[in-house]
């Protein structure tokens, strides 16, 4: 059997990579699309000094899980006035790379409704025009500077959208942890759950190969040794480096996987409980471990690989969770038995769910 790993992102990362940004641009005008707390901190003062006449908009309206609503009026004001500039330089987490993702390809019209319609149908879409992405994350987990998808919410329909496009790979991925010193301790815990998600995800997968392994089982382990200790010293910078690396490598190697069947039961969670993302994929990670253990003898090995003996391991993972104040079971965020069955039910006939190795076993029987 042959395998295919494939990422076109090019990578900068290390402590103040940020002041390449304009060795990077090479002379192209760039939009900055970030969050509304980043004027505040400074970091738009900060960009706009680093990139001078090369900055020619901010957009900082950036808010959590961007949903279609916030996103139309965005789209097609950018659109209509892009200012010459040939590259979106997203500045934040997940939500700042996944709006400025939305904003790099352009409709026909111009309107934003056009893209959400192809979605829906499940179209092919071809930008009629697009915009170059660098992708600078604040946080430690998103994935989302190395991947081509971008998450949208509907929350008025109680939905979400996946765009995923070829021309939606950013170009260039720019982690400095310098960026992550400031996070706060709920955001650095959400965002690291996540990429140990990410991680856990890309090996209980149908799509995985040796190479996206590699990435996923080097990204468990250093998670587990780093994330502890990084919430008891937020300021530490090694310790926001090497979070920021073992997110980097959990995004490179779900990048060519995608995500399974802890993210299929967070997308509900979020929608009809509020979780935020990163608490949502990862309270299920045991009991979606204990679901993979003996499902495929070469996926058991990966796992050993990244946990240790499986006998234990979704033990010893909850255990893990725990520690760091996140709870594990669906009771403990209001959900019934009965509705946490027909939930993980629902999850597993999902684009993502579909991705697990234990559906793929129970569809082959």
């Amino acid at each position: 059997m042959t395998h295919e790993f494939f990422n076109p992102v090019r990578s900068v990362y290390g402590a103040g990579a940020l002041a390449s940004l304009p060795q990077l641009l090479a002379g192209r005008k760039a939009v900055v699309v970030t969050f509304p707390e980043a004027r505040q901190f400074g970091l738009v003062q900060r960009l706009q000094d680093l990139l001078g006449d090369l900055l020619v908009g901010v957009i900082d309206t950036v808010l959590p899980n961007p949903d279609v609503a916030e996103l139309q009026p965005l789209y097609e004001a950018f659109w209509s006035d892009p200012q010459g500039a040939e590259v979106l330089i997203a500045v934040g987490g997940g939500s700042s790379i996944d709006t400025a993702k939305a904003l790099m390809v352009g409709t026909e019209s111009g309107r934003f409704k056009d893209l959400i319609a192809a979605l829906v149908a499940g179209e092919s879409f071809v930008p009629a025009r697009l915009k170059t992405l660098i992708a600078v994350p604040t946080t430690a987990g998103t994935g989302s500077e190395v991947t081509p998808w971008a998450t949208i919410w509907d929350r008025k329909a109680q939905r979400k959208h996946s765009l995923h496009l070829p021309q939606t790979w950013p170009s260039i991925a720019v982690v400095d942890p310098e960026l992550m010193l400031s996070l706060p301790a709920s955001v650095t815990l959400q965002s690291g759950l996540d990429a140990l998600s990410h991680a856990l995800e890309s090996i209980w997968n149908v799509n995985a190969n040796a190479v996206s392994d590699t990435f996923a089982v080097a990204a468990v382990q250093e998670i587990f040794a780093t994330l502890p200790s990084l919430m008891q010293q937020l300021d530490d910078v090694q310790l926001r480096q090497r979070m920021a690396l073992a997110a980097l490598k959990a995004g490179m190697a779900f990048s060519n996987t995608r995500t399974a069947l802890a993210h299929s039961i967070s997308y509900e969670m979020t929608l009809r409980y509020g979780l935020p993302h990163g608490i949502a994929c990862s309270f299920p990670l045991p009991m979606v471990l204990q679901r993979a253990i003996g499902q495929d003898p070469a996926r058991d090995a990966v796992l050993a690989q990244a946990l240790g003996p499986l006998d234990s391991a979704p033990q010893r993972l909850s255990a893990f969770i725990e520690q760091l104040g996140v709870r594990t079971c669906f009771s403990d965020y209001g959900v019934s038995d009965e509705e946490a069955q027909q939930m993980v039910a629902h999850a597993l006939t999902g684009a993502r769910g579909k991705n697990f190795i234990g559906t793929a076993q129970k569809e082959a029987a």
